[in-house]
């Protein structure tokens, strides 16, 4: 069972889905299939365009950092991989300004407008929607709004991989949105999605400066325009899955399924908080549940080898000091109170608390009563 904030438990559907038939990229069926899942990708998300990219999400972080910075990008973060934009920045020779924050602090509005009143040459901003190695939500919409009403010709990017599927994505004030196949489409890593703005488009087609060339955007839009299949081998099996997962979406409800997401959330925290867990950060992000704890690594060995439950620990500084629990994609509420219940059996087993049922107790009348 695994449980872990991506990659996700790939439910049967989907393996069927990528299985049941092998197609070559350049037949017409495939390139039918190819054309849908771009036009269902938008209806998730309703922006200019979408690019299918053969690649994990950073791959696209990559990808938009390379075509969308002319002059010098401006990096917002708050955990591992917000900060990672910095660094593909740095690879790639790219000047950047980089305001860092502790894992568990959110980028104030005010600082971001700071950075780019005070350096004219700054032309693009990335930040990511939701922190994966703390579970923090950045304020993005109140800091894009910020940012466009100063300067709007500041191409503004948001990594969005873990927060696409749980939560209704505000692009208002936002030119590409990045989101990857192994969050909450519950598919296997290898797949990766670029919404882009009207304004995006212009940007990658008069970007003289890109330093790209697999990850040339304008050159992957094109192509998928013009004959619904990408510049490049695409991840053919995974783009059947994806297709097959954006079905299911719009069969169950988008708007449930946000719902959903949110009710096992904040059931996750009330039972686990009952039994002495406390959240690394109040009011995170719905995509996952996060407690402190010294005793991560032994709590996740205990439900692995007894419940055959797998959840994330920390990384990075967190290492050993976090546990986190996934709530991305279609999680049978039977799942995780398998997963809540294996986990205070394991406190327990260490001599923290005794077991009595409280956690399961609570979520299970939560859900139930929802």
């Amino acid at each position: 069972m695994l449980l872990t904030p991506g990659p996700t438990n790939i439910p049967q559907f989907l393996h069927d889905a990528m299985t049941t038939r092998n197609y070559h990229h350049q037949s017409k069926e495939y390139k039918a299939i190819f054309k849908q899942v771009r036009q269902k990708c938008l209806q998730l998300i309703d922006m200019s365009d979408c690019i299918l990219v053969a690649s994990s999400g950073t791959g696209s972080m990559e990808a938009c950092v390379s075509n969308f910075t002319q002059k010098k990008a401006l990096v917002l973060s708050s955990g591992k991989f917000g900060e990672r934009f910095a660094l593909i920045a740095k690879n790639l020779n790219i000047p950047y300004c980089h305001i860092q924050k502790e894992w568990d602090t959110k980028i104030k509005v005010d600082e971001a407008i700071y950075a780019i009143k005070h350096d004219d040459d700054i032309d693009s901003v990335f930040l990511s929607v939701c922190e994966s190695s703390s579970g923090l939500r950045q304020d993005y919409e109140e800091i894009t709004k910020a940012i466009k009403e100063l300067k709007p010709n500041m191409t503004v990017c948001i990594d969005a991989i873990t927060a696409v599927g749980v939560e209704k994505i505000n692009h208002e004030n936002v030119d590409a949105v990045i989101c990857g196949s192994q969050k909450a489409f519950m598919l296997p890593p290898g797949l990766s999605m670029v919404w882009v703005s009207e304004y995006a488009k212009k940007v990658l087609s008069s970007n003289n400066t890109k330093r790209a060339f697999y990850f040339d955007l304008d050159k992957e839009l094109s192509a998928q325009n013009s004959t619904n299949c990408s510049a490049c081998t695409p991840a053919t099996t995974l783009i059947l899955g994806l297709n097959a997962s954006l079905d299911r979406y719009f069969e169950f409800g988008v708007e449930e399924l946000y719902k959903k997401s949110k009710l096992r959330a904040l059931a996750t925290r009330e039972a686990l908080g009952a039994i002495g867990l406390e959240q690394f950060i109040e009011n995170g992000s719905y995509c996952m549940s996060v407690f402190k704890t010294n005793k991560s690594d032994s709590i996740r060995e205990y439900i692995s080898n007894k419940a055959n439950v797998h959840i994330a620990g920390g990384q990075g500084i967190l290492s050993g000091k976090i546990i986190r629990i996934s709530h991305m994609g279609f999680i049978p509420d039977y799942e995780l109170a398998w997963c809540i219940n294996s986990i205070e059996l394991a406190l327990d087993n260490l001599g923290i608390r005794k077991f009595d049922g409280t956690a399961n107790a609570i979520f299970s009348k939560l859900i139930l009563n929802s």
